[in-house]
């Protein structure tokens, strides 16, 4: 009877140091991975630092009017389409929207209407490729359906509308 006490004690001890260091090494893992959550959700202080050096950076001083109109102007003269001179200009720190004036309107006689400008270059590729390839019949259709978008574009917009040359080759 001692004996079967004994045992079952010592089965128990057993049961019990066996289980232990799996548990714990359960937890620890449990843990690693509760640390690892909370690193990528809570940023340490190193990150945070950077961010605020970085927000102070994109701060910039509201430029005057008139410092704005010359930025506009310094773009298009660059060849930026006004569309393009808005983006360039908020990832300065500079919305448009905080000054008085569209950009197109700052432009004047500078301005270039995008989606003209667009299909415009377009169709000097193409008619670039025809140029080259005379038996490309699907660039000739592709060169005659753009340059119906131009000229419904410079109708919209009341553009002057310049006649297709001809294009056909004249027999001897």
């Amino acid at each position: 009877m001692v004996n079967d006490e004994i045992k079952d004690v010592s089965v128990e001890e057993s049961k019990e140091v066996v289980e232990t260091p799996v548990e714990e090494a359960k937890e620890t893992s449990e843990e690693l991975k509760l640390k690892k959550i909370i690193e990528e959700v809570l940023p340490s202080e190193e990150v945070e630092e950077d961010k605020k050096e970085e927000e102070k950076e994109k701060k910039v001083k509201k430029l005057s009017q008139k410092d704005y109109e010359k930025k506009v102007i310094e773009l298009a003269d660059s060849g930026l389409t006004s569309e393009k001179i808005g983006q360039k200009l908020r990832d300065e720190g500079i919305h448009p929207n905080d000054y008085e004036g569209k950009i197109s309107k700052i432009l004047g006689d500078k301005y270039i209407n995008a989606d003209l400008k667009n299909v415009e270059d377009k169709f000097v590729k193409i008619e670039k490729h025809y140029l080259n390839n005379k038996q490309d019949k699907r660039a000739k259709r592709e060169k005659d359906r753009i340059f119906s978008q131009i000229r419904k574009i410079k109708k919209y917009f009341g553009i002057e509308i310049i006649k297709k040359r001809n294009m056909k080759k004249v027999r001897k």
